[in-house]
């Protein structure tokens, strides 16, 4: 069992790598300890709140107690399958605002500004604009990954942007076009009515090939010979054996797992790893730090007209909108209902919105329980570059124990600053003339919570993560003592081996992980193969001349 590249991780980025390192020629094994995606429950994209919530699917990762949350413990679902968190997702695309990026060159990943990864954007996307005749000079044609949109026939979907302007706003075409900022469609990665995951996309197609080949196990350590990494220790069927790299090993396991399975391989904050009696190959203090995720909250409405998808939601009627998705790839069952999206600034002079919404024509939770009994909407807001850091550290030299992960929420003042702040303004879009046919009582946090104080009470008690956990192997120069790899995806300190997916992000992008974590694996691909990067986007054409200012 070898090959020239061993990749850690059928998840999104390690899709990516699979696809193209094994397209160039070499030979490819991937290690992925979960299973197949077959089934309704992840490929049909209405059906979002089931995989998540399914041992079978999802490592079942939850946050220590957080001490600024009620010492509530979060759910940190994360794909345990092939495709990884893109096969139990949302579904929700969004690249990232190009700020985003020139930040992470600011922070040391040199060759990563957005003129620097719009190129991988742009080669990994096929586009389907819903034939709104929007710029292609954005956006990729002929990529593996298909990006749609949803129908918007609900009418909400539209008195969510006419509300969202009527308040001040922008409104964009493309918020992963040419500019970001505003109220507009949102897109998904769904595609003829199937989720079109990073498995559908990029793994299945390079399985076909003789080059490509899957080993169901679980990774337990990076075996380090002589300061080289030379392959995967891997157990499958209560044995142990290793996985052979001639040329490299790259982990791709997600911010959770790639940094547990470093510091389980020696390679991570000394101190620690001694704590556990694990023999120290390399001292990255950086391993596991720096963890970063987004919050948010549900703001809930009563609905006034029948017309959202809550007549839906009883037995009958997912067996009926099931049956249509499962016979056709049509109906209600074929679009994850995130159709209308918004990007703000919270206040005048903020560089650029950071503030996200996902709006959606019922009010339940993400784990699909209804939060009343009738009609309703919501809003999914949070605020997109909080100041917590938190770290991902080993509860034992074992690699079958989940690792002690505790992201410090809501640790600063200004964290607590701008939820109320997302409040209110949701409020008063909400308020604005378009819902004035649709909106009843707000549901939550109701209109008796107004002040500071009980807003905060109100945020303590229901923030929830946005599943967006990335930063704890950050990217940086070799010299950077808190860096963990290079920004060509090498691990400093150790040869032969990378580390690729949301954990090598020096800060957290604007919007949802998936487009970034695939984008990655591109990019790391072309370092590996030892390939020019692609040629750089024009120069900066895409900031937007209103980003000092405010439109409201």
């Amino acid at each position: 069992m070898e090959a020239d590249f061993v990749i850690v991780g059928a998840g999104s980025a390690g899709c990516a790598m699979a696809y193209r390192l094994s397209e160039a020629g070499a030979s490819v094994l991937v290690i992925e300890h979960g299973g197949t995606d077959a089934g309704p429950f992840i490929q049909m994209p209405a059906a979002l709140s089931y995989p998540m919530n399914m041992s079978r699917y999802d490592w079942g990762y939850q946050s220590e107690p957080e001490p600024h949350l009620n010492n509530r413990r979060l759910a940190c679902p994360r794909g345990k399958v092939i495709g990884g968190s893109s096969s139990i997702n949302g579904m929700v695309y969004v690249r990232g605002h190009a700020r985003d990026f020139d930040t992470w060159a600011e922070m040391g990943a040199d060759g990563w500004s957005y003129s620097d990864v719009l190129p991988y954007y742009k080669r990994m996307e096929t586009w389907h604009d819903g034939g709104h005749g929007g710029d292609t000079a954005w956006r990729g044609t002929d990529g593996p990954l298909h990006v749609s949109r949803g129908p918007r026939e609900n009418p909400l979907f539209k008195a969510f942007v006419d509300a969202g302007q009527q308040a001040g706003y922008e409104v964009t075409g493309d918020y992963n076009g040419e500019k970001q900022e505003g109220f507009g469609p949102m897109e998904q990665t769904v595609w003829k009515g199937r989720r079109w995951s990073a498995a559908n996309a990029y793994l299945k197609p390079a399985l076909k090939r003789d080059n490509c080949d899957i080993v169901r196990g679980l990774a337990s350590k990076v075996v380090i010979e002589n300061g080289r990494a030379t392959g995967v220790e891997l157990v499958r069927g209560g044995k142990t054996e290793v996985i052979r790299a001639r040329r490299e090993v790259v982990l791709a396991a997600s911010s959770i797992n790639s940094p547990k399975l470093l510091m389980l391989s020696g390679i991570g904050p000394s101190a620690h790893l001694a704590e556990h009696g694990i023999e120290v190959v390399a001292d990255r203090p950086g391993v596991g730090a720096n963890l970063q995720d987004h919050l948010e909250l549900y703001i809930q409405q009563a609905s006034l007209q029948p017309i959202t998808l809550y007549k839906h939601w009883n037995l009958i009627s997912k067996g009926l909108i099931g049956a249509q998705w499962l016979f056709t790839k049509t109906g209600l069952g074929a679009s994850n209902q995130f159709e209308s999206a918004a990007f703000i600034r919270s206040q005048p002079g903020v560089e650029y919105p950071d503030i996200q919404y996902h709006f959606l024509p019922i009010a339940v939770r993400y784990d699909g329980q209804a939060a009343a009994e009738g009609h309703g909407f919501q809003a999914h807001v949070g605020p997109m570059r909080s100041p917590s850091r938190g770290a991902v550290t080993l509860r034992s030299k074992r690699a079958e124990d989940a690792p002690v992960i505790k992201f410090n929420y809501m640790s600063h003042e200004a964290d607590w600053e701008d939820f109320r702040t997302c409040i209110r303004l949701t409020r008063e879009i909400f308020g604005q003339e378009a819902f004035k046919p649709y909106a009843g009582k707000e549901i939550q946090p109701g209109a008796d919570v107004q002040t500071d104080d009980e807003l905060n009470a109100f945020i303590a008690e229901h923030a929830e993560s946005a599943y967006h956990p990335c930063g704890t192997c950050r990217m940086g120069r070799a010299d950077d003592p808190n860096a963990v790899v290079d920004p060509e995806g090498r691990v400093i300190g150790v040869d032969g081996l990378r580390v690729a997916d949301s954990s090598v992000f020096p800060q957290i992008t604007n919007g949802n992980l998936n487009a970034p974590s695939i984008m990655v694996g591109e990019k790391v691909s072309d370092h590996v193969l030892g390939r020019n990067p692609l040629p750089k986007a024009n120069d900066r054409p895409w900031i937007h001349p209103q980003w000092a200012t405010s439109q409201r």
